[in-house]
């Protein structure tokens, strides 16, 4: 069976992608130090009036706006120490321990293998870990272990998803970056690949040395330069020919990213195939997810290609998405592609296919020079059992679109409820009703007044009626509700 209506064990719900968000809603003194339920040391106090009230909103002021930066980077937001500080309840393991376990589990049964030494926080990912690897008999050659767990998005059955991890080593292309060893158990997957010096192609825009920690290498770069046109146009053109080659068998990617394409001489090779089998969310979803038009597997790498385009063009990453307006390019055929992928309009309306964005004229003139003939059999079955998953992978994509829709209404509404503007709308439209109010009232209370002198000045000569006798019929007209 290919979809398993109950997760499998081992799997993790949590989508380590959502955003996460921290208010300061009190402050407290505690030990002369005043302190707003957050567990950082804040600076030390002042000598005057450090009690003061302005002073300590002041304060609450200036810490909540440190929170929210931190919060809306999108890879500050991703570390896992910022994950740990602001979700300690779901973030407390100790990820590297776990994949230390697995890894030692791995190699009593391949005694070949041998640790190096741990690559520290060189991905982004807090449950993915990597370790350089050497071959007992061959000393001087260097290889790159990654270790993952399940991932929210696992849907494959266990002896599926196992058959798929060990047969990427098989996989052969001329940019896709070659598995040398595969393994997976049922909560876990673990490949081994060469070490390559060069790093990947988010390495070469940042110059960036490929053993530094994620954060050091991308977070703050020194020097913001993009590439040249003649390389934007061969690795753009060679990435999209392996997204099209991938989802033509029928085989789910999802998570193309500058750290995810490794550089071979002039060559991209595409990473981490097996992060769709694992289930793991991928870099861009917070963007993507705000979109509900970008809801196929195919839309989401095209529009991951376009933030892509945009690192290799201006050097960093776009500061917000959807990009209202594109810098200067070296050529207009750029901003071509990146207003198809990353604009308003793009993202309101849905993304190009891999095919369209191939005959732009960015990549339809570029000559691929390559003998190596791609190899990559998946059996039937398992095709079926990618199939399923992949629209398993799509239904919850389309879900948290939905739910992240209704969220921004319900949002814009109390918003707008509570605007200053509508405040004042509501306080003019009180007092016109307790105007009319109050004039009804008056209407009311003058008409039973005039009643009541009629009644007493006639009442002498007016006929008793009857208890018993019948009252006329009503002459009113009663309309049916619409």
């Amino acid at each position: 069976m290919a979809f398993m209506e109950k997760p499998p064990a081992g799997k993790v719900l949590l989508d380590d992608t959502v955003p996460l968000t921290a208010a300061i809603e009190a402050s407290q003194s505690l030990q002369s130090h005043t302190i707003a339920g957050l567990s950082l040391p804040l600076p030390p106090k002042k000598l005057i009036g450090n009690m003061d009230r302005e002073f300590i909103a002041e304060r609450q002021k200036g810490l909540q706006n440190y929170l929210n930066v931190i919060t809306t980077n999108h890879i500050l937001s991703n570390c896992e120490l910022v994950k740990k500080f602001l979700d300690p309840n779901n973030y407390s393991a100790n990820y590297t321990e776990i994949a230390l376990q697995q890894v030692s589990m791995f190699f009593r049964s391949e005694p070949k293998w041998e640790v190096v030494e741990p690559l520290k926080d060189i991905g982004w990912r807090i449950r993915k870990k990597y370790f350089l690897m050497k071959i007992k008999n061959q000393p001087k050659e260097r290889l790159v272990l990654s270790w993952a767990d399940l991932g929210p998005d696992k849907y494959l059955s266990d002896k599926d998803f196992q058959c798929l991890i060990k047969l990427l080593p098989s996989c052969l292309h001329p940019y896709i970056y070659r598995v040398t060893f595969a393994t997976a158990n049922e909560s876990s997957a673990l490949l081994i690949r060469m070490f390559n010096e060069k790093g990947t192609l988010k390495d070469l825009i940042y110059k960036a040395k490929p053993k530094d920690p994620f954060l050091k290498k991308y977070c703050n770069p020194k020097k913001i330069q993009g590439l040249e046109l003649q390389q934007i146009k061969t690795y753009g053109r060679q990435i999209l020919e392996v997204l099209k080659f991938l989802h033509d068998k029928g085989f789910p990617y999802g998570h193309l990213h500058a750290s995810n394409v490794m550089l071979d001489g002039d060559t991209c090779r595409l990473l981490d195939l097996e992060n769709s089998l694992l289930g793991l969310p991928s870099f861009y979803r917070s963007y993507f997810s705000q979109f509900r038009k970008i809801n196929t597997l195919e839309s989401v790498d095209v529009h991951c290609f376009g933030h892509l385009l945009y690192e290799m063009t201006y050097g960093r990453p776009p500061d917000s998405v959807p990009v209202d307006s594109f810098p200067p390019a070296p050529s207009m055929a750029v901003v071509a592609v990146l207003e198809s992928t990353l604009s308003c309009e793009a993202c309101k309306n849905g993304m190009p296919t891999i095919s369209r964005l191939l005959q732009m004229p960015l990549f339809s003139d570029v000559l691929l020079t390559t003998s190596e003939k791609p190899q990559f059999k998946i059996p039937t079955k398992l095709k079926e059992a990618l199939r399923i998953a992949k629209e398993c992978i799509e239904k919850r994509l389309i879900e948290e679109q939905k739910q992240i829709h209704q969220h921004r209404r319900l949002t814009r509404a109390q918003s707008h409820h509570g605007s200053e503007e509508e405040r004042k709308k509501r306080k003019i439209l009180a007092r016109k009703k307790s105007k009319r109010s109050a004039l009804e009232n008056s209407e009311e209370h003058s008409a039973k007044y005039s009643n009541s002198n009629n009644s007493a000045g006639s009442g002498a000569s007016s006929p008793l009626t009857s208890p018993s006798s019948p009252t006329p019929p009503s002459t009113s007209v009663e309309h049916a509700p619409f």
